[in-house]
C-alpha cells in the first residue's frame, strides 16, 4: 500500500491519517474470533473491569512466546497495509513493536481514557525520540455513543506534555493534565471523533493528543492498537522497567509479509 504525497502531508501536519474500511469484513471476522478466545484466559498482560469483570485492554498477541499470542494478529502486524504505512509515515523501513494491545469497552460500563499523549508513556520507557506511530484497527463498527476516539489536530506539533499518573481507570497510565489540553485547544481546530465501519484503520503520531469516552451504547467496542518505533529508537536502560508485554525486549526489525497475512492464518476464511 502506497501512501500518496497529499496524504503524507496531511499526516505531518493534522497527526493523523484514517483508512475507511482497510480491513475486509472477512479478515475483523479472524480477529474478533481470536479476540473472543483470547480474552478468557489469565493473564498479566489482561486487565478486566467491571462487575463481571470483562477484559477492559489485553496486550501481546503479536509474539509467539507468550499466553495471549495470535497468529492473526502476528500476521495483521506485518501486512503491508499495517507495517507498510507505519514504514512510511516514520520514514524508515527498521521498525519493531514497542507493543501491541486491543482496547474493549464493554456496552454501558465501558470507561473513559483521559486526554493523553503515547509519548508521555514512551518517553518514561527510556525512548529518547518520539518517532513513534499508532495504528488503530476498528474491530466493531466506532459510534460517538459507543465511546469512539477523538483526535485533537495538529496537536503533535507541541511536543511532549508532563504527563501526570491517571489511576481512575482500571489501566493505570500516563494522561496529560486538563488545564494544558484545554490550554492547546484555545483557538485550535475541534477535535475529530474517529468513527467509521469495523476494518477501519487511523494511525497517528505518538505525541497527538487523544481520548475516548465512556461506552453507553448496548454494543461492545474493540480497537486493535499497534505501537511502532524506530530500530534505532529503541528504548534506553530505566529503573523498574515495565513489563515485556507492555514495552517490548524484541527489537529486531519487522519483516512485511504477504498482505493476506490475517487470512492465511485461517484457510477455510480465505476461500
Amino acid at each position: 500500500m502506497q501512501l500518496t504525497q497529499d496524504q503524507i502531508d496531511a499526516y505531518k501536519r493534522d497527526g493523523f491519517l484514517v483508512f475507511p474500511e482497510l480491513f475486509t469484513p472477512a479478515e475483523v471476522a479472524v480477529l474478533r474470533e481470536e479476540t473472543e478466545r483470547l480474552r478468557h484466559i489469565e493473564a498479566d498482560g489482561i486487565f478486566r473491569e467491571g462487575e463481571d469483570g470483562k477484559a477492559k485492554t489485553m496486550f501481546r498477541m503479536h509474539e509467539p512466546d507468550g499466553p495471549t499470542y495470535s497468529p492473526a494478529y502476528r500476521g495483521l502486524s506485518r501486512t503491508p497495509r499495517a507495517l507498510g504505512v507505519a514504514q512510511q509515515v516514520l520514514g524508515d523501513e527498521r521498525l519493531y513493536m514497542h507493543h501491541c494491545k486491543v482496547n474493549m469497552k464493554p456496552s454501558i460500563e465501558g470507561t473513559v481514557w483521559h486526554w493523553h499523549q503515547d509519548f508521555g508513556s514512551w518517553h518514561l520507557d527510556g525512548i529518547a525520540e518520539p518517532t513513534m506511530a499508532t495504528m488503530m484497527v476498528m474491530l466493531d463498527d466506532a459510534t460517538e455513543i459507543g465511546g469512539c476516539l477523538y483526535m485533537l489536530p495538529g496537536s503533535h506539533a507541541d511536543g511532549r506534555f508532563d504527563p501526570y499518573y491517571d489511576e481512575s481507570t482500571v489501566y493505570k497510565f500516563w494522561a496529560t493534565p486538563a488545564a494544558m489540553v484545554k490550554a492547546r485547544m484555545e483557538g485550535a481546530p475541534d477535535p475529530v471523533a474517529i468513527t467509521g465501519k469495523a476494518g477501519t484503520v487511523a494511525i497517528f503520531d505518538c505525541n497527538t493528543l487523544h481520548a475516548s469516552g465512556h461506552n453507553l451504547s448496548a454494543r461492545d467496542r474493540w480497537q486493535i492498537y499497534l505501537c511502532y518505533n524506530l530500530c534505532a529508537n529503541r528504548p534506553g536502560d530505566v529503573e523498574n522497567p515495565r513489563p515485556d508485554y507492555v514495552r517490548s525486549r524484541n527489537w529486531a526489525p519487522m519483516a512485511l509479509e504477504e498482505d493476506d497475512a490475517i487470512l492465511a492464518t485461517r484457510p477455510l476464511a480465505a476461500e
